[in-house]
């Protein structure tokens, strides 16, 4: 039911903003009012768009939590789109989002509404370097699986190295110790 309100209640608001600011300012300003914010819109969305996208990619190479800025790029976006549709309410709230405290009041009131549903099992924040020293309790190789019940072993063994003519490349390995095709390329 509430998909219908863009649809039906939108349209209406539109038409009568345009009459009445048709009707104070005249139909020709109007009509460029709208203009100007199609193109405003496009403007926003390609300069903005871009700079909240080398925002989040700052954030990641800092190792900091890159959601907000991802979240101001997105409604930057949003606001681009809103100001491209044809209408004067819509350009409003477009104009609203280019606004930051907006957006951060736009962001606290849809993070209040989320809710994160399942995540990884048995995980845990890790605060600093010092939580990874619990993981690996007697070397390199050991750690603890996903659930946080067992060690994961290993075995190995150590092979003698191959006579000296195969470790420098002299050779394929085949008896005589002659130069020969190792089957790489064709000869």
């Amino acid at each position: 039911m509430w998909l219908l309100v863009p649809f039906v209640i939108l349209p209406i608001v539109e038409i009568a903003l345009f009459i009445q600011v048709g009707g104070a300012i005249g139909i020709l300003p109007t009509i460029t009012l709208v203009l100007l914010s199609a193109v405003l819109g496009a403007t926003v969305m390609r300069r903005q768009g871009a700079m909240a996208m080398l925002d989040v990619q700052r954030a990641m190479n800092e190792f900091r939590d890159p959601t907000a800025p991802m979240a101001h790029g997105a409604l930057i976006m949003i606001a681009g789109v809103l100001m491209m549709v044809p209408g004067l309410f819509t350009s409003a709230i477009g104009v609203l989002l280019l606004i930051p405290g907006v957006r951060t009041l736009v962001m606290g009131w849809m993070g209040r509404r989320v809710r994160v549903v399942g995540g990884a099992r048995g995980n845990r924040a890790r605060t600093s370097d010092s939580d990874f020293a619990g993981d690996f309790p007697s070397g390199f190789g050991r750690g603890r699986g996903p659930s946080g019940e067992g060690v994961i072993d290993g075995e190995y063994s150590v092979q003698d190295d191959p006579p000296a003519p195969v470790r420098e490349g002299l050779t394929d390995g085949r008896p005589g110790g002659r130069p020969g095709n190792s089957g790489w390329t064709r000869h």
